[in-house]
């Protein structure tokens, strides 16, 4: 029955909802096996302009990505559950990566960039981008407890939802919450 309601729910958003608009009660009614630990907020929260790095070692902030939605992920190499849900969120960078979406993980705390690399390449991760956050900086700002954590921003770099947890982010249900926002005009 879930699955079903899920698919009238997926088709009438990609058949033209606009979730900016209607009620984000149905993008959270599409959630279904990880992603019912997906918390979506009543209103969003505006995200720090706190300074984090590139591969090379550039600053950066969230607002680089403004424009686009964004599945903020906060992990470390040293962290079991963010090794295990990384590959899940490099097929989903893979599949919806582009003008309007992106996956951007932050490795936060001590995580040396040989350990980033290894992990990286065992686990054939090639999609995704590498960030850090090595004094927490960013993580802290964002009220980050635990690991993983994984934040959803919408494309004006406000946080709309939130996931405490590890989670298969390429499951049916993450990739219809995916579209549903993305198809936002």
């Amino acid at each position: 029955m879930r699955i079903i309601r899920s698919i009238v729910l997926y088709a009438g958003l990609a058949l033209g909802a606009n979730t900016a608009m209607a009620d984000m009660s149905a993008v959270e009614a599409l959630r279904d096996g990880d992603m019912q630990k997906l918390n979506f907020h009543t209103e969003s929260k505006p995200t720090p302009d706190t300074v984090f790095f590139d591969a090379d070692g550039n600053e950066t902030t969230l607002a680089a990505f403004e424009g686009k939605h964004v599945v903020l992920n906060f992990w470390a190499t040293w962290c079991a559950p963010c090794r295990a849900e990384m590959p899940s969120l490099d097929r989903l960078e893979a599949e919806f990566g582009g003008d309007a979406f992106a996956v951007i993980p932050v490795a936060t705390g001590r995580n040396p960039r040989p350990a980033i690399d290894g992990f990286f390449d065992e686990a054939e991760i090639e999609n995704l981008p590498i960030f850090t956050d090595p004094k927490q900086q960013l993580a802290r700002k964002m009220a980050v407890l635990g690991l993983p954590v994984t934040v959803i921003l919408d494309a004006e770099g406000n946080e709309i939802a939130r996931l405490t947890g590890d989670a298969e982010w390429d499951s049916e249900s993450a990739k219809a919450i995916v579209t549903a926002l993305v198809d936002t005009p």
